[in-house]
């Protein structure tokens, strides 16, 4: 008899196939599993660029379905240094002017590394595809310099401001291994029912006053 090989030992591009071979929006990975905290491989090649294209446009839509303004491979239980990031921006004007969320196109970062620009910082409640049901806050670089490649080797060298560097450091953090909630002031964890019931407001001092955490000046 040959032994069964599990999911996350098969080669990656293998893994990929059989991932896409069962069609539509892939299965998202929750917080406990392992390959959500295990730094990913960077990517060199591995898919070739037709599997590449297919998988990227997986993610696509399974970050569209669930829905999320980021997804990272690691994610969908592939270990590879590649995410994906959009944000149509559907939020009232006096939330995306506090939390400078503005529109993102539909972008794909391949190996993308980050570094914050200059001392600012900004704290906003965040959630995760990965750990469904909560949010907290999280308090971030408000500007960072982001480089990577596109899905087609172009370099990006770009700067992010505002949300979408929230969403850069977020999906990014994925493939070093980390969750926000690494990252979050503990006290300020809630769930999704006190999000809609409690904490809606633009910023999170409400929060931070009635739940007992500092925010950063």
């Amino acid at each position: 008899m040959v032994p069964s090989v599990s999911p996350e030992h098969l080669p990656i591009a293998e893994r990929v196939e059989e991932l896409l071979a069962a069609g539509g929006p892939l299965p998202i990975v929750a917080a406990g599993d392992p390959v959500l905290r295990r730094p990913t491989r960077p990517y060199d090649g591995e898919l070739g660029p037709a599997l590449l294209y297919r998988f990227v446009d997986a993610l696509r839509v399974t970050m569209r379905a669930a829905p999320g303004v980021g997804l990272a491979a690691p994610q969908v239980g592939v270990a590879l240094r590649i995410a994906v990031i959009e944000d149509p921006a559907p939020v009232p004007e006096e939330v995306a002017v506090a939390r400078g969320r503005v529109p993102q196109p539909f972008r794909v970062l391949v190996n993308p590394s980050y570094d914050g620009v200059g001392p600012a910082g900004a704290a906003f409640f965040e959630g995760c595809l990965s750990v469904p049901g909560w949010q907290a806050v999280v308090a971030r670089h408000a500007e960072v310099r982001l480089t990577a490649q596109d899905e087609h080797g172009r370099a990006v060298d770009e700067v992010f401001r505002g949300w979408p560097a929230r969403i850069v450091q977020h999906e990014t953090d994925h493939l070093d291994g980390m969750l926000y909630l690494d990252r979050a002031e503990s006290r300020s964890l809630s769930s999704n029912e006190a999000m809609a019931e409690r904490w809606s407001q633009p910023t999170p001092h409400l929060a931070a006053r009635e739940l007992g955490f500092t925010l950063p000046e």
